[in-house]
């Protein structure tokens, strides 16, 4: 069985959780023996049995991988979506319906909606994010499967088997960008006088939000630091394991990758208040609305850091996610699934 792994966006301009999915799902299905190449859009002879789509694929792009007897399934990440209320979802839903009946089919196609009924298999990452895409886009239930987002096996361990001792900083690692409001949550943290310490990169090294963020770490007299990105996931799983909690406020946001590996590790979470974190964690996170406007910060949230810093050890711990590896042998029943189907 050959699975092409396929995206829209080149990991040279853009980086952050799709480009890491991406990768550990194809290093995950690799490790059970599984034949995975990237496709090569250049390449007319490459040949494939599955094409695995990351992203919202281009309807032509599944017929004609029809027409090659080669199967679609499409993994989007629906975190604009994910973040909205049901009401807001609901009247969405029914806005598209309206449209889809209504627009010809060259207004529908830049949409793509079609996809989600074309695809052989639909993945979501919960089952928040898969009640969506039944509600906007008239996925079909049975085609829908939902695949956790997986972690890395070193962020299960801790050193010769201990429980860690969480003496070190709150940590946030996320991109440094104004969706994941690390700028205000800085601001926050140096003003409750609460250490942390931020573990990412920017997407451009001249983004204005970047360099006032970079101005608050420099003024915060040693209370939030900043270590730029740590690719090693063994030097980071050290660091999770030892913190005494994890912070992610992003006003948007699907199943946090960073979240998952910091419930491996087992540190207590706290989380903005979005359905997928509420789908995922349940009561085991805490959870506070996330900063609303770019630079600023409700006046309730340093306190709110202060009292989730202080009383870190009574916090519950997160139920561990899957590992990659468990994620790799559900992608292979679907996939085996779809092929069985045309035998």
């Amino acid at each position: 069985m050959k699975i092409l792994i396929d995206h829209n966006e080149p990991f040279l301009l853009t980086h952050g959780g799709f480009q890491i999915l991406i990768e550990k799902t194809a290093q995950a299905l690799r490790m059970e023996g599984l034949d995975v190449e990237y496709l090569r859009w250049w390449d007319p002879e490459q040949k494939g049995d599955v094409i695995h789509f990351f992203g919202r694929a281009n309807p032509g792009s599944i017929h004609f991988a029809h027409g090659k007897g080669i199967k679609y399934v499409m993994h989007e990440l629906l975190t604009s979506q994910g973040s909205r209320s049901k009401t807001q979802l609901r009247l969405q839903g029914l806005l598209n319906k309206v449209l889809r009946r209504s627009l010809p089919s060259s207004f529908r196609l830049p949409l793509r909606w079609d996809s989600y009924r074309m695809a052989d298999a639909i993945l979501a990452s919960t089952g928040w994010e898969a009640w969506i895409m039944r509600t906007l886009f008239d996925a079909p239930a049975s085609r829908l499967h939902i695949i956790p987002t997986g972690a890395d096996d070193v962020f299960f361990k801790s050193s010769a088997g201990r429980a860690p001792v969480r003496n070190s900083p709150l940590v946030c690692v996320a991109t440094i960008t104004e969706r994941k409001r690390v700028l205000e949550l800085a601001r926050a943290a140096a003003q409750a006088g609460v250490p942390l310490t931020f573990i990412g990169k920017p997407y451009s090294e001249n983004d204005p939000y970047y360099l006032k963020f970079l101005d608050v770490v420099k003024k915060s007299d040693g209370i939030v630091s900043y270590r730029g990105a740590i690719g090693d996931h063994a030097s980071l799983a050290p660091v999770l394991q030892q913190a005494r909690g994890f912070v992610l406020l992003s006003t948007m946001e699907t199943q946090s990758l960073a979240a998952m590996e910091a419930a491996a590790a087992g540190c207590p979470l706290l989380l903005s208040d979005l359905p997928w974190a509420r789908d995922t964690f349940g009561d085991t996170a805490t959870y506070l609305r996330p900063p609303q406007n770019t630079g600023d910060f409700s006046s309730s949230l340093p306190g709110a850091l202060r009292a989730f810093n202080d009383n870190s050890s009574r916090h519950a711990s997160p139920p561990p996610p899957a590992t990659w590896s468990e994620v790799a042998r559900q992608l292979v029943r679907i996939y085996k699934q779809l092929l069985i189907r045309d035998c």
